[in-house]
């Protein structure tokens, strides 16, 4: 059975840090971009950043610019998102998804790409 699973999430203070992660079972993540999106309630759920197959390219919204880096561990099946300089707005449900691009280049905060999701792990930032 094809699985992502995201781990990691809690409660953090405001300007604190979070390392999600998002590991795959049953299938290799080699040949698929990975992203993360994230709803907050009452909210649509929107791109967060998105890594390609490779890890050789890389897209952030722009409010994930300068304080989230996404990369990837192909060995350990895994990818992460480093969260600093966390904000109350940062406050959601992350998801992680895969998506399979034809170039190991690309990969696009689209959330139509994606054909495979995880669950979600909630991240609340608040004192």
């Amino acid at each position: 059975q094809l699985q992502l699973v995201e781990s990691g999430g809690g409660l953090v203070q405001p300007g604190g840090s979070l390392r999600l992660s998002c590991a795959a079972s049953g299938f290799t993540l080699d040949y698929f971009a990975i992203g993360w999106f994230r709803q907050a309630p009452g909210n649509e759920r929107e791109g967060v950043s998105c890594i390609s197959s490779s890890g050789g390219s890389s897209n952030y919204a722009d409010s994930a610019k300068g304080r989230f880096t996404i990369s990837r561990d192909n060995a350990k099946n895994t990818v992460y998102l480093q969260m600093n300089s966390l904000k109350p707005e940062d406050t959601a449900v992350y998801y992680c998804a895969a998506a399979g691009y034809g170039s190991g280049y690309v990969c696009y905060l689209r959330e139509n790409d994606y054909d495979y999701w995880g669950q979600g792990t909630q991240v609340t930032v608040s004192s």
